[in-house]
């Protein structure tokens, strides 16, 4: 594979921000830098756009819809739509669902699935977690019984994100209870309109509605909805975790949140004091800044490793844990910085206005999930301490 040199990636890197100024729309930039609640209309809006100019599923192979770039260029590409302040795209379909069904699903699920997630015909949500089996997921009992050619599925999933939004969700049923906990669960496709679904919502602390409680009473899935063979699908759950546990770093999005940060530090205050002028904090901060660049350097590191083939072990729980505890440490020092920040002070510029302080602590509040979700810290901790270190 032809390596990506310095000359390359700024040509690349003009063509993205090219594309950037000419389709994002301002008002759409301005709600996602004012870190505003997003809709699910601004979010499939934008996946419309990057698919209009196949760019939505960058790490797609070519004649599936991809784009053939190397994952050096995937991680400039994100990188840059985080610093231009465009939406995140919705990870559960084209990152997390697509890979697993090119590997594992049938040849008709591919066929239908895949072009519809491009276009964004489909919204996916994951069905994992349950109120007694969250980071310890294998001990799952949502039950899915044979019958003819269905599943019949009965229990409750919870935290399903946006699934008042789903028209699909990929679910994990355990089908044979006499097996051992990662041998008896399957992968299951199924419509969020089957009879027998019911969504409840969960109201998070900062106020929203992002998350949903999930229950199935007699709800039949077809057969040919399992994702690979039955009662194997604990290995694909393992292999769509990896990709959520890769991404979970966003370094670009904590440059943003940096670059903010150091902003509204030096701004005055009603006295004409500058926090970038406080030795301890401007110390924390620059702490926080030299965590964000050694997670860079490793996340370039296991990208020109992946990009010469080699396969992930233990490094995306690495880059899950120090990615979400600097994004925490980030909207945490945001929070602090608003005591002495005057919003009026902001002078226009370039960059854009500075978030509304309600919107930042909103903000401080939601990340508190970043530790948890996608497997917790402390699990991810427990995971390098046996694979990798043998402890």
């Amino acid at each position: 594979m032809q390596m990506f040199n310095r000359e390359a990636e700024a040509g690349f890197r003009a063509e993205v921000r090219g594309f950037l100024r000419e389709a994002l729309r301002p008002a759409l930039r301005q709600k996602v830098l004012g870190h505003a609640v997003l809709t699910k209309d601004d979010l499939v809006g934008w996946q419309k756009i990057l698919h209009a100019r196949g760019w939505l599923a960058p790490g797609w192979p070519v004649s599936l819809g991809g784009t053939g770039w190397t994952p050096r260029q995937i991680y400039v590409f994100e990188e840059e739509c985080w610093l231009a302040g465009a939406p995140e795209v919705f990870a559960f379909g084209p990152k997390m669902l697509a890979p697993v069904l090119m590997q594992h699903g049938s040849e008709a699920q591919k066929a239908y699935f895949l072009p519809r997630i491009l276009a964004s015909d489909d919204w996916w949500c994951q069905g994992y977690s349950e109120p007694g089996s969250g980071s310890d997921l294998a001990s799952l009992r949502t039950r899915g019984v044979i019958e003819g050619g269905h599943l019949v599925i009965d229990g409750q999933k919870t935290w399903t994100t946006y699934a008042q939004y789903a028209n699909r969700m990929f679910c994990l049923v355990r089908t044979d209870p006499e097996a051992k906990q990662q041998e008896g669960i399957s992968f299951v496709l199924m419509d969020m309109d089957t009879p027998g679904i019911r969504v409840r919502p969960l109201i998070l602390l900062d106020g929203t509605h992002e998350v949903n409680e999930v229950f199935f009473d007699q709800v039949r899935v077809p057969l040919e909805n399992v994702v690979g063979e039955l009662h194997k699908g604990w290995t694909y759950a393992k292999a769509l975790l990896g990709h959520e546990r890769f991404n979970a770093g966003k370094i670009g999005r904590s440059l943003r949140e940096l670059a903010l940060l150091k902003r509204m530090a030096a701004q005055p205050d009603a006295l004409g004091r500058r926090l970038l002028g406080n030795p301890r904090f401007a110390e924390r901060i620059a702490a926080t800044e030299v965590d964000l660049l050694a997670l860079e350097k490793t996340t370039l590191r296991l990208i020109a490793a992946a990009q010469a083939g080699a396969s992930m072990g233990v490094e995306p729980s690495i880059l899950k844990i120090r990615g979400t505890e600097i994004a925490q440490n980030l909207s945490a020092l945001l929070v602090e910085a608003l005591g002495p920040y005057q919003p009026s002070a902001e002078p226009t510029s370039a960059e854009g206005p500075l978030a509304p302080p309600a919107s930042l602590v909103r903000q401080y509040l939601n990340w508190r999930k970043l530790s948890i979700y996608g497997g917790s810290n402390e699990v991810q901790r427990n995971i390098i301490a046996k694979f990798a270190l043998g402890l």
